[in-house]
């Protein structure tokens, strides 16, 4: 299917890796130009775009999305070269590794979290909707989209990492503020979150290799597998798509192989006659 994503342009933060280099490729396969945004990878970004034959549609830029200007001049960077932002995928995070449970977390872990994960989105989006505001929408009919990457973390949420939860749970709330909001600028404007599972990232790879999380994270995921990057790019192009998602707003999409929660406890551990329900002492039923 032709997207018809080809001539817009695409600013993805967090693009240096992962899901967010994954998206910058699907998205220049599918002819957009590509502004990837990172914070301390963009000499690897460099060396990635000169070996690609759609580099002449891509531009990195150097940015902290915790820095409202930074941000701001990421988008104005954008903006000459290209002419106008007409799509937005928020891939910039965090995830701590070390499991600690909230009473034991340093506020600097939370505050750090929430900075990049919860405000560096939000001030992301406030620069994509400034742009649109300023430049208003395009005179071919394809409406401008935003895609928030959150995290299924966000929705069953995850021991040990309260501050990764929340941050990506608050996504949720933005979303169906942004769906309506977005439209104020562009009639046909569209905004969407895609929350992955498990995904074999640089910031995820670490923690799988450890004895025993793969297995436990398959426990509740129906495919039995875990995503790659491309498993989580090929759907948000879908949505950022003019023409097979024009009328998909507001809505979150999980992709996860089926996920249904976090495992609490191993198998061996469960005691069989407290999950039963023991009885009273005194013998009443």
């Amino acid at each position: 299917m032709n997207l018809a994503l080809e001539g817009m342009t695409a600013l993805v933060t967090g693009g240096s890796s992962g899901i967010g280099w994954s998206v910058v490729e699907r998205l220049a396969r599918e002819g957009a130009n590509v502004v990837p945004v990172a914070h301390r990878g963009v000499r690897r970004l460099d060396e990635r775009l000169a070996t690609r034959p759609w580099r002449e549609r891509a531009l990195a830029v150097t940015a902290d999305v915790t820095d409202q200007r930074a941000v701001e001049s990421a988008f104005e960077q954008a903006r000459r070269r290209f002419g106008r932002v007409d799509l937005l995928v928020t891939s910039a995070g965090v995830w701590p590794s070390e499991d600690l449970r909230l009473d034991r977390m340093p506020v600097d872990r939370l505050r750090r979290t929430l900075e990049v994960n919860l405000l560096g989105t939000l001030l992301s989006v406030r620069a994509f909707l400034a742009g649109l505001a300023a430049v208003g929408p395009r005179d071919d009919g394809r409406g401008a989209a935003v895609v928030l990457i959150g995290s299924t973390a966000g929705r069953f949420g995850e021991r040990g990492h309260a501050d990764y939860a929340v941050s990506k749970a608050g996504l949720r709330g933005l979303l169906l503020t942004l769906k309506n909001e977005i439209v104020e600028l562009d009639p046909l404007g569209r905004a969407n979150l895609v929350e992955p599972g498990w995904t074999r990232t640089p910031m995820a790879e670490p923690s799988l290799g450890l004895p025993g999380v793969l297995e436990r994270t398959l426990q509740t995921t129906a495919l039995a597998r875990i995503a790659c990057p491309g498993d989580i790019a090929r759907p948000v192009a879908f949505l950022l798509s003019p023409v097979a998602a024009r009328h998909v707003t507001g809505e979150v999409l999980t992709v996860s192989g089926g996920m249904e929660g976090r495992v609490l406890r191993a198998a061996d551990a469960v005691d069989r006659a407290r999950v039963l329900g023991e009885p009273p002492a005194d013998g009443e039923s």
